[in-house]
C-alpha cells in the first residue's frame, strides 16, 4: 500500500506523514523544489517534486499510489497577491483530484478547514450540516477553502471516492512555520501579548488530527465532512492554560475589536506597500468577531477520533517551540 501526501512539509501534513509511516504505509510526499523539509527529516518516505498547478507533475506523483491525502494549502492570514490562495487552494485542488480520478486512485482524504463550516446565526455550536455561504467567509483563505470544498463535493457527487475532514485549530509539535495558532503561542511565550481581543476557538492535538485523516480514509463515508476538533475555549482560557504551563503572565487587558480594526487596516496598507506580513492581520481581527465553537461528535462517533486533553497538546507545543529556539 502506497499513499501520496501533499503538504507533508507543513504542520498537519507532516503529522499525517508520520502517522502513516507508523501505521506501516509506504509514503510518497509531494513538495515544491526549495521547500523546507524539516518535518520530513529522518522519515523513510519517498520525496518527489511537483506543483498543484502542474498536472503533469501531479500525474507522475500519483502513479503507483492507491491512496491520496491532500493536505497542501496556502494557509496564511495575508498575502500581497491574494490570487495565490485561489490558484493553490481552489484550482490546485480541483486539478489534483481530477488527476487522481484519471490515474485510478482508490480513495482520497481532502483536508479542508473548520472555517469552511457554518456557525448558527443566533449562537451555538456549528456542525457539518450548519448552512453557510461564500458571503459568510471572512478573508481570502477561508473563501478559497470554501470554494475548494465545493469543488470536492461536486467531484464526490460525480462518484470520486473522497472524504472531507475539517480540522479546527491544531496545536502540538513540529509547527515549523509556525501556523497562525502556533504564532499566538510563540508570541505569548515571548511576552509579546500585552493585550488581546476576545474570541473563541476549538483546539485539538495535531497528532489527533493526523489520526483523524487515517480514520477518515478507513471509515469515512464518501462525500461526507468530518470536523476534527476537541475543546471549545475562549482565547482568554487558552492564555490561562498557557500561563500555567509556561509561568508567563496572561494578558489582562481585553481590547474591543472595533478599536483595533482601524489599526489592522492601516497595518495591511503598509504591508501591501512593503511586502512584510502585518503584525495585526486584518483577516484575524475580522475573524475574531466569531466564536469558532463546534460540535465534534460526528467524527468521534463515526471515526473514533482520539481526544487528547488540550492542556497536554499545548504543553507539547510549548516544549517543542522552546526546544527549537522559538521562545
Amino acid at each position: 500500500m502506497k499513499a501520496l501526501v501533499t503538504g507533508a512539509t507543513g504542520f498537519v501534513g507532516g503529522a499525517v506523514a508520520r502517522a502513516l509511516v507508523k501505521a506501516g504505509v509506504k509514503v510518497r510526499t509531494l513538495s515544491r523544489k526549495g521547500a523546507d523539509l524539516q518535518n520530513l527529516a529522518g522519515l523513510p518516505v519517498e520525496q518527489v517534486h511537483g506543483d498543484l498547478r502542474d498536472r503533469d507533475s501531479l500525474r507522475q506523483a500519483l502513479r503507483g499510489c492507491r491512496q491520496l491525502y491532500h493536505v497542501a494549502a496556502h494557509y496564511a492570514l495575508w498575502a500581497k497577491d491574494p490570487a495565490i490562495f485561489y490558484d493553490i487552494n481552489v484550482t490546485g485542488t480541483r486539478t489534483l483530484l481530477e488527476t487522481a480520478r484519471e490515474v485510478g486512485i482508490e480513495r482520497t482524504v481532502y483536508c479542508s478547514t473548520i472555517g469552511a463550516i457554518g456557525l448558527p446565526p443566533g449562537g451555538g455550536l456549528g456542525t457539518e450540516d450548519t448552512p453557510v455561504s461564500l458571503e459568510q467567509m471572512a478573508g481570502h483563505y477561508k473563501r478559497s477553502k470554501y470554494l475548494a470544498e465545493q469543488e470536492v463535493l461536486k467531484l464526490a457527487r460525480e462518484g470520486l471516492p473522497v472524504v472531507i475532514v475539517n480540522p479546527s485549530a491544531p496545536v502540538g509539535e513540529a509547527d515549523v512555520k509556525p501556523t497562525p495558532t502556533g504564532q499566538i503561542i510563540v508570541d505569548f511565550m515571548q511576552g509579546r501579548m500585552p493585550a488581546y481581543i476576545e474570541t473563541g476557538m476549538n483546539l485539538i492535538d495535531v497528532d489527533d488530527v493526523a489520526q483523524g485523516h487515517l480514520l477518515a480514509m478507513e471509515k469515512g463515508r464518501q462525500g461526507e465532512r468530518y470536523i476534527l476538533g476537541h475543546t471549545n475555549l475562549l482565547l482568554n482560557e487558552v492564555f490561562q492554560i498557557l500561563s500555567r504551563i509556561t509561568g508567563v503572565n496572561a494578558p489582562s487587558v481585553k481590547l474591543p475589536r472595533l478599536a483595533i480594526l482601524p489599526l489592522a487596516y492601516a497595518n495591511q496598507w503598509i504591508s501591501n506597500l512593503t511586502g512584510v506580513p502585518p503584525r495585526i492581520p486584518l483577516e484575524g481581527v475580522k475573524m475574531a468577531k466569531y466564536k469558532m465553537h463546534y460540535d465534534c461528535s460526528k467524527a468521534i462517533r463515526e471515526l473514533g477520533l482520539p481526544q487528547t486533553p488540550v492542556d497536554v497538546a499545548l504543553e507539547k507545543a510549548v516544549r517543542w517551540f522552546r526546544d527549537h529556539g522559538y521562545a
